[in-house]
């Protein structure tokens, strides 16, 4: 029987399932979890699932809709027409007939990515944009038929000392009833003190606004109270753009190479910001209407496809980007699903490869005040980092890949229960021990049977803990001379068996073969490598402190990290992690105008190196792909077993 390639989004498992199986029976094969109520019966709807038309090159495959067998009569019952013309097919109906890459809605999706943004706990000063202002106005008689916009203006003057500010249009169209409904007492949202955003009936105490952080593999969003600065909500969902490609390289390149790129790419991000706005704000018992003010950061790719600007020029030197500094826009002209005269506040950029992202990060950690040396790197499928103090600040991107969050890893996986997230191995024994995401206890403490993978911080740990146990070697081998049972060969390539096909949901071992090691020493020396050439700009031998940010950052064991080599030697003391520090940034921005103005000051004040354009990246490079560095000491590091090599 032949096989052919499935591929899920956004999880990234993929492998050969023999044709003639549905969609749902692959998923499970893969460990991929597929809602279904009804058991396969085609009768609930709860599976339903996209199937992505096209070439996708860095797959290797292509995907169309005849790969599936034809929609089925069922189907047609529970999939409209409109969805169905989008690729919406149900799991258990649709038969593999070919290869096929398969997008797995949210709504769709059984044990839930875990997407590891929460919010941080900050002092944040509040000043937010957006101000409730409660008045109570004269109504109007035949000797004073003032206007109902005038009448409202000269209340505000009076009792706020407000000059005429202007007036949105949707609020105006609301106003008369506004006023007549409160008995000509309101409450106006005032924005910047110069825009009338909407005119509520009576007083109203409450004003809302939301947060949002555009990563390239993760979205979250962060509901807050605009009066107290309270985080009333946080939700967080997969990108749905990594349908079109893991990392900003591939989705600039989608775009270049169909015409529609661009649509598809946009339309997507819009569709998953309004599903995260419709269900934070329904948790909170809200309405996506009482949302007033939005603050957004990404990286620059990440910008332009949001707005919709061609991302071309970023694809190629000199990476210039359409705008660099900060812009606000009605949410209604982006097609977000808020109050109709919200205003979208997007973070400047500082070039072509770090974005609001890192301007998000500067403001929340605000390196460009402390005296110490300080590295702050936003780990993820891009590595951003920033290097300084208050003398001077160099900001650098390097293109580590998907690796570090589980892609292109075998096994690998994203953070979703059943994930094995930490790992330590015995260097006399050579026996695992293992943690997945659900399970607050190890194996072998627990009998554990229900792991699907390895996510980026267990991959992080696994190499490192090859490399301690003396399995690998420092340029990253396996030593094929160790009695144990775990390391085998297939098809003559090494591997180690970290969970053995007893300790899995899955149809047989997860392993850790050369192949991962390589991917895993290819990201891991980007960032190091982009680390040192920023030490040696700013003539510096050792850093005071290291700071680990972004999702997957606050989930990186320092000491494995370290290991590994991922950044250069500190005192382990000195090393932290700190959240979603960008997504913070944005929350702060929202709460606070005043550090809007900052972040438009520090964005220019940053001085960015393009790694790829100075001559000695290469040979740091490949210093630092051995494990943890060919040459440079870490005396910080805890002693260990390893092997020469």
């Amino acid at each position: 029987m032949k096989n052919s390639q499935v591929i899920f989004q956004p999880s990234g498992r993929r492998g050969e399932i023999p044709e003639g199986k549905t969609v749902l029976e692959a998923s499970r094969s893969l460990g991929v979890g597929i809602e279904s109520v009804c058991g396969g019966k085609k009768s609930c709807g709860k599976c339903r699932i996209r199937i992505e038309s096209g070439i996708f090159d860095r797959f290797g495959i292509t995907s169309l809709p005849d790969h599936l067998s034809p929609f089925t009569e069922e189907e047609g019952k529970l999939i409209g027409e409109k969805e169905r013309a989008e690729g919406f097919r149900l799991a258990c109906a649709a038969v593999i007939r070919g290869d096929v890459l398969i997008f797995v809605p949210e709504e769709s999706r059984t044990g839930r990515q875990v997407v590891r943004k929460e919010a941080s706990e900050r002092a944040i000063s509040l000043n937010p944009a957006v101000r409730l202002f409660s008045v109570t106005l004269p109504p109007p008689t035949l000797n004073d038929p003032l206007g109902d916009y005038e009448r409202l203006v000269a209340a505000l003057a009076e009792r706020f000392g407000l000059q005429r500010p202007e007036i949105d249009y949707s609020a105006l169209i609301g106003l008369p009833a506004a006023l007549r409904q409160g008995n000509w007492t309101v409450t106006a949202a005032i924005r910047m003190e110069r825009e009338i955003l909407a005119v509520f009936p009576r007083e109203v105490e409450e004003a809302y606004g939301l947060a949002i952080d555009v990563g390239s593999t993760t979205v979250a969003g962060y509901l807050c109270s605009l009066k107290t600065g309270k985080l009333i909500g946080t939700e967080s969902l997969m990108n749905p753009q990594v349908t079109y490609g893991d990392d900003v390289i591939a989705r600039i390149t989608y775009v270049i190479d169909h015409p529609d790129g661009m649509k598809k790419m946009r339309g997507a991000i819009i569709e998953g910001l309004n599903h995260l706005i419709r269900t934070v704000t329904g948790d909170a018992g809200l309405s996506p209407a009482d949302i007033l003010e939005i603050t957004l950061v990404g990286n620059t790719a990440m910008h332009h496809l949001f707005l919709g600007i061609d991302p071309r020029p970023l694809g190629v030197s000199p990476f210039t980007p359409a705008v660099h500094r900060s812009l606000d826009i009605k949410a209604r002209d982006l097609g977000l699903a808020t109050h109709p005269a919200a205003n979208v506040h997007i973070l400047p950029i500082e070039a072509g490869f770090v974005g609001a992202d890192n301007v998000g990060v500067l403001i929340a950690e605000e390196p460009y005040r402390r005296e110490e040396m300080v590295l702050i790197i936003d780990v993820g499928t891009n590595g951003e980092m920033v290097m300084g103090n208050r003398e001077r600040l160099l900001s650098a991107s390097c293109a580590t890949g998907p690796a570090l969050e589980g892609a292109h890893i075998r096994f690998g996986m994203r953070a979703a229960p059943g994930a094995i997230e930490r790992i330590r191995i015995d260097p006399e024994t050579l026996e695992v021990s293992f943690k997945i995401i659900g399970e607050e206890r190890w194996r072998p403490e627990v009998r554990l049977t229900g792991a699907k993978g390895i996510c980026g911080s267990g991959i992080i740990d696994g190499v490192a803990e090859l490399y301690r146990a003396g399995i690998i070697n420092r340029s990253g081998r396996f030593r094929t001379d160790l009695a144990t049972p775990r390391l085998r060969l297939t098809d003559g390539k090494p591997e180690f068996i970290i969970a053995w096909p007893e300790e899995t949901s899955l149809e047989g071992a997860i392993t850790i073969n050369q192949k991962d090691v390589r991917s895993v020493q290819l990201a891991k020396g980007a960032l190091y490598a982009g680390a040192k050439l920023m030490m040696k700009r700013l003539g510096i031998v050792k850093l005071d402190r290291v700071i680990l940010a972004g999702a997957f950052g606050s989930y990186i064991d320092k000491t494995e990290a370290m290991i590994l080599g991922m950044f250069p030697d500190c005192d382990l003391d000195c090393v932290s992690s700190v959240g979603n520090a960008a997504g913070d940034g944005a929350r702060i921005a929202l709460l606070n105008r005043d550090k809007r103005l900052e972040a438009d000051v520090v964005a220019r004040q940053v001085e960015y190196l393009e790694l790829t354009l100075v001559k000695e990246f290469q040979e740091e490079f490949m210093a630092a792909m051995f494990i943890p560095h060919m040459s440079d000491a870490f005396p910080h590091l805890p002693t260990q077993k390893t092997s020469p090599g």
